[in-house]
């Protein structure tokens, strides 16, 4: 029997107190299963504008804290929430946090973003030594909280006897936290860990590297994921820092929280179904068609995206593939924001193809679950993809997901050249618009055959990507890291100095 653990997660984003993507969807999830089976969990995240207008229980907690940036230094105070069984522990630093959005404004990163990310991966190692629980895991995820790991290393070397093991999860290597050399004395570190296998990265500071490199474990979102990352093509020049650590690296593909997204008593959703009450579905669709100005008629074929507007998503391709097939009979969907220039040719598309195609610029949760649900398929041609959500909540609505097979999108659907009897999807591999446009023709093909188009749906429905499976991989690492076997990788060597960082 695993005995229950005390877990401090780390996270710059957390649904549903702050989202910019998958990160804070994942954390959020995860912080309820490790809680649910029993765990000792405490999330630590920034207190961003809005928070406490949006969710009043909150309550100040009885610790503040007063810590270096540099010459300089910063007070914050900590407030708590209840996340079912878990507990956040907001860092309250009005300078830093009290923003319209979380990272950047306009299109630019916020020019701050060093000082605001140090100070936060020093809160989490300063809350992680003084709550009264004694967390013994940190798990840091991405580079904003990727100093963490560092900190608690240094500490431990500087004395702190009962400094938790850490683990670091990537969710997307391209995002790395890389700054000018001079930032790095924000961090009140020795200068021993600035060099390659420390912090430096071709001369400048590197947060992701830093928690790489000091974190007892690593893990990334999917299983293909951990491959392709350990390579020059999505590496982005940490892929021998990963492959120098590469026994510390596990891949585990992110779960799917079912008690958010679901087709049952969905408060989104006019129309329950499942695979005994199917007609709700059919419903779905036609109200979607309304809601967005599509043409409504139920036995045309309806494509669907929600999600960033950027090149990794593949929109490019999208756009390239929807030009090629709007001359057809079938309808397209569309919900996100991002890069200018594919917003514009969405709408320009839209405006095209009245009531054939429909574009909402922005996010709208409730609408998100409209298309995953009225949608009879969904659109996900990523040029690369760590893990990908839309595609397991598309498989649990019976929405039939054709994706580039990458990352997190090859581990979780299913084709039909790999096995018929468990389809659920339609894969692609060249990134291009032809190549999509072949994939969207199979799925007009496997609308015309309403037979294999519900064994499809019954075994996309059927497909169980739950967060308890999830978190149990998760406690499996935390073992690993808590354990470490003798002839593990190891770190750098640490700084003996006992120079106060945090």
């Amino acid at each position: 029997m695993i005995r229950p653990l005390k877990i401090l997660l780390a996270s710059p984003e957390i649904h549903p107190y702050s989202k910019t993507g998958g990160l804070a969807d994942m954390v959020g999830a995860l912080a309820k299963s490790l809680a649910d089976e029993g765990h000792q969990v405490g999330i630590v995240t920034p207190l961003y504008r809005g928070v406490r207008e949006r969710f009043p229980k909150i309550k100040r907690f009885d610790w503040e804290m007063d810590l270096p940036l540099g010459e300089d230094r910063h007070a914050a105070q900590v407030w708590t929430l209840p996340h079912g069984k878990a507990t956040v522990y907001f860092i309250d630093q009005p300078v830093f946090f009290e923003r319209r959005f979380l990272y950047q404004e306009n299109g630019l990163d916020y020019p701050d973003n060093a000082e605001r990310f140090i100070f936060f991966s020093k809160a989490v190692a300063h809350l992680a030594r003084y709550l009264p629980w004694k967390p013994e895991m940190v798990h840091a995820h991405d580079w904003q909280a990727g100093l963490a790991p560092l900190f608690i290393a240094h500490e431990k070397a500087a004395g702190w006897s009962q400094a938790p093991a850490t683990c670091l999860t990537i969710h997307n290597a391209a995002y790395q936290g890389i700054f000018p050399l001079f930032k790095y004395r924000l961090t009140n570190l020795p200068w021993d860990y600035f060099n390659p296998e420390g912090a430096e990265f071709y001369g400048q500071m590197n947060c992701l590297k830093a928690a790489i490199n000091f974190s007892d474990h690593i893990t990334t979102v999917s299983p293909s994921y951990a491959i392709e990352m350990m390579t020059p093509e999505l590496g982005y020049g940490l892929d021998g820092v990963l492959l120098r650590r590469r026994d510390r690296v596990s891949g585990i593909l992110n779960g799917a929280d079912y008690t958010e997204w679901k087709t049952v008593n969905n408060p989104y959703l006019r129309h329950s179904y499942d695979l005994r009450r199917f007609k709700g579905k059919r419903l779905n669709k036609i109200d979607l068609q309304k809601e967005m100005g599509l043409t409504p008629d139920p036995n045309i074929p309806l494509f669907g995206n929600v999600g960033r507007l950027a090149d990794q998503k593949g929109v490019d391709i999208m756009l390239e593939a929807l030009g090629d097939l709007l001359g057809e009979r079938l309808q397209f969907v569309s919900l996100g924001n991002g890069a200018p220039v594919f917003e514009k040719a969405l709408q320009t598309l839209a405006e095209s193809h009245p009531g054939q195609v429909a574009v909402k610029i922005g996010y709208d949760t409730g609408l998100a679950h409209r298309i995953e649900a009225g949608c009879d398929f969904y659109l996900m041609p990523s040029l690369y993809e760590p893990c990908g959500l839309n595609q397991l909540y598309s498989l649990r609505y019976g929405t039939i997901p054709i994706v580039r097979a990458t990352g997190g999108l090859d581990d979780s659907v299913v084709d039909i050249t790999q096995a018929m009897e468990k389809a659920d999807g339609i894969k692609f591999i060249e990134y291009s618009g032809h190549a999509l446009t072949h994939a969207m023709r199979k799925a007009l093909a496997l609308y015309g055959e309403p037979l294999l188009l519900k064994l499809f749906q019954r075994n996309a429905i059927s497909a169980d990507f739950s967060w308890k499976k999830t978190a149990e991989e998760y406690v499996k690492v935390y073992q690993k890291a808590l354990n470490p076997p003798r002839a593990a990788s190891k770190a750098p060597k640490l700084a003996a100095s006992a120079t106060q960082a945090t």
